[in-house]
């Protein structure tokens, strides 16, 4: 089993809601994640942020949920920290030959 502790993505998000508010909504959706939110560029309609989540096993599924229901788009994922982790049960299943 692996699990995410650290991604960096580069999200582009119209103006509304601000920093703070998506911040807020993402950090709702994923108890237990902490998220960092800069603004890199701003344009008529829309922002390109960088969204630096970390936590002992993040839910990107529900970050990148969360993030298309407020009108982003992830452009890409720029860095990942992974760990592996034994999963007990399988490990319990195993037998000696």
């Amino acid at each position: 089993m692996v699990k995410v502790q650290r991604i960096v993505l580069d999200v582009l998000k119209p103006h509304s809601p601000n920093g703070l508010e998506f911040s807020m909504q993402l950090a709702e959706k994923c108890p237990g994640c902490q998220f960092n939110f800069k603004v890199l560029e701003v344009d008529e309609k829309t922002e390109t942020v960088i969204i630096i989540v970390e936590s002992e096993s993040i839910p990107f599924d529900d970050v990148f949920d969360a993030i298309a229901v407020m009108g982003g788009s992830i452009h890409s994922i720029d860095e990942v920290d992974v760990i592996g982790v034994n999963d007990s049960a399988d490990s319990s299943m195993q037998t000696n030959v």
